[in-house]
């Protein structure tokens, strides 16, 4: 089976929250090792002068290539050689002793489950690919996984680290003098720009198909779940199953982005692909090298995108933008002087066009990185600077108190989006379908205390939850208050 690109399943993600998400490693090697290298991205912008007609790409194609590999997942299976017929059955039926090496044998193989591409972006080595490449539909990660180089050259691999949340990958061969394909700035990207898929569809390696960027900023399609970072790039080049992973150039054989997804009913291309802009990519990449883990900014505030009527109460010339509904208590944003009622037009110089593109930028800094803020005011812009805190101190806002089930504290934004009266509390946010606690709690309540405790944060939550019987006190549905109680493993 090839490891096919995700397919899309559309859907409206309302309410935002600029906050980090948790830390996510398969580190096998120490952060430290490779701590002072660098990805760099070559900023300059393509040629758009269309002055010489372009009858070939070929040489352009052919470096590039060299540097797509075939990325093979395997699994350990463990099974039951057998042994003799007679024997089983007599000791089965008898209680007999098995005879000396007629038992049955366990057998240990590495098979394979999925296939995918990767992208060559070191020449020591480093491999981006995506997340869903080397994992199984569970989420388990592969046990092994094979690489195959354009020229055939083969070699085991190793998970430096991966991100579900964006859908990369970071492999690493023991190699040297590798072909590398060079990183761009994807921001320099713009609809109608040509660019080129290259990968292992269907099992044809070194497969290169042509295309134009359709679109830029691709998000809400609900592809990476509702704590995923979206912000597709989309291709009219024709991504099939077994291009996941692989490589989005431009027309100077610079990485762009790398292959995810496609949006189809068939599972084939019908012209809707999508790529993980390089500078997600890049900044997921420097993250698992250096750390070993992704360390993203986090501001602390909540947003709501502003449609005309929004804009026009606000004397703003347009909906572009996005309006500070809430800010969390001691977050970066409170100290600089961020406000309700904000909005954000821009960071560090460029345009913001909505909360979703906000939370992507936001995402891709790291903390104690200091950044400007352009804010619409009382009528007029004013710059002010925040310096991002780390993902620990989000991860301590949003999370789970009990298995399956994630909480939020109560804000502005929790409040007209549940439409809950109270500003205390922790609001369920969502519950997983296996979690054992989803006949009890529901989307939409509002947890006041545990065991008499208030609390209005998941670490008083946690800290008032012990094993054993809990009682908890909520705002259920439709102005009902009520105590549940509850048994903690």
């Amino acid at each position: 089976m090839h490891k096919k690109p995700l397919l899309i399943t559309l859907s409206l993600i309302a309410g935002l929250s600029i906050t980090a998400a948790t830390a996510f490693s398969a580190s096998s090697a120490s952060p430290t090792e490779d701590a002072q290298k660098t990805f760099p991205l070559d900023s300059r912008d393509i040629d758009r002068s269309n002055q010489a007609p372009v009858n070939s790409y070929a040489d352009i194609i052919d470096l590039s290539r060299k540097a797509v590999v075939t990325v093979a997942s395997e699994r350990l299976v463990r099974r039951n050689t057998g042994g003799n017929p007679l024997d089983q059955f007599l000791r089965q039926l008898y209680g007999f002793p098995p005879q000396r090496n007629s038992g049955p044998q366990l057998e240990e193989k590495m098979v394979p489950y999925g296939m995918g591409s990767g992208v060559i972006v070191s020449s020591d080595g480093y491999i981006l690919t995506n997340n869903h490449v080397v994992t199984d539909e569970q989420g388990y990660e592969a046990d092994g996984i094979k690489i195959t180089l354009a020229d055939n050259r083969e070699y085991d691999a190793k998970i430096v680290g991966r991100d579900p949340k964006t859908d990369i990958a970071v492999l690493k061969i023991e190699e040297e003098n590798l072909p590398v394909i060079p990183m761009a700035d994807s921001r320099n990207l713009r609809v109608g720009d040509i660019v080129f898929a290259i990968g292992n569809p269907m099992g044809l390696q070194q497969t290169v198909t042509m295309g134009i960027v359709s679109a830029t900023g691709r998000s809400g399609l609900g592809l990476l779940g509702q704590e995923g970072y979206e912000n597709f790039i989309q291709t009219d080049a024709a991504i099939n199953m077994g291009n996941s992973g692989g490589a989005l150039i431009d027309t100077e054989g610079r990485l762009v982005g790398i292959n995810s997804a496609i949006l189809s009913q068939s599972g084939g291309n019908i012209g809707l692909g999508f790529a993980i802009p390089v500078n997600m990519a890049q900044s997921i990449l420097t993250g698992l090298v250096h750390d070993g883990e992704i360390r993203r900014g986090y501001l602390g505030i909540y947003l709501q995108d502003l449609d005309g009527d929004l804009a026009e109460a606000m004397h703003l010339a347009q909906s572009k933008g996005t309006l500070i509904t809430d800010v969390a208590k001691n977050s970066p944003a409170e100290k600089a002087g961020l406000k309700r009622g904000d909005v954000i037009l821009s960071l560090d110089g460029n345009a913001v066009d909505d909360s979703g593109e906000l939370r992507v930028q936001i995402a891709e800094l790291r903390p104690d990185t200091e950044v400007t803020l352009g804010i619409w005011r009382d009528g007029k812009e004013i710059r002010l600077k925040a310096t991002l805190a780390s993902g620990d101190h989000a991860a301590a806002m949003t999370g789970e108190v009990l298995e399956g089930v994630t909480f939020s504290p109560n804000s502005a934004e929790m409040q007209d989006r549940y439409n809950l009266s109270s500003g205390k509390g922790l609001v369920v946010t969502s519950v997983d379908a296996d979690s054992p606690y989803r006949r009890i709690l529901g989307e939409g309540m509002l947890l006041l205390e545990v065991n008499g405790q208030p609390v209005n944060s998941v670490a008083e939550a946690t800290a008032a939850l012990h094993k054993g019987a809990n009682s908890l006190y909520l705002a259920l549905r439709n102005g009902f208050y009520g105590y549940i109680g509850i048994t903690v493993e």
